[in-house]
């Protein structure tokens, strides 16, 4: 495991939000809109197009991510967090989504992502969302 990262979710103003972090904190900023994703890949109500659908902030080796809530997917409390796992691998990935997975809820299974990485997302059994990222090497 190359590490764990917090990830924000916010409901409508993730952008206000992480650019009121990014300057607080002098940290540089990412953005990616929901219209920014391959078509296809993120349908989204017109109205949504606009909202983040991935926020990346960093300050050295610091990183925090963000991004607002996809439309069905309210926001609630404890929901407006997850901890993101950088994987070293693929195996690893799977390794820890299916333990930490066991008898919880499958969000999203692993698979391979338009961003270039094999990524999913489980709720454990205590409620609490991981995201695991295993990024790909480029050929």
């Amino acid at each position: 495991m190359k590490g764990l990262t917090a990830y924000l979710n916010f409901d409508g103003n993730a952008r206000e939000a992480m650019t009121f972090y990014s300057k607080s904190l002098g940290a540089e900023l990412l953005l990616m809109p929901f219209s920014e994703a391959p078509a296809g890949t993120c349908d989204v109500p017109k109205e949504h197009k606009d909202k983040v659908m991935h926020a990346r902030l960093t300050k050295g080796a610091v990183l925090l991510m963000a991004s607002d809530t996809p439309p069905g997917r309210p926001l609630a409390a404890g929901n407006n967090f997850s901890i993101n796992v950088d994987c070293e691998s693929r195996q690893e990935g799977e390794k820890l989504f299916n333990a930490l997975g066991e008898k919880g809820t499958v969000i999203m299974p692993m698979q391979d992502m338009f961003w270039g990485s094999y990524w999913g997302m489980v709720t454990d059994q205590f409620g609490i969302n991981w995201m695991f990222n295993c990024e790909q090497t480029k050929q």
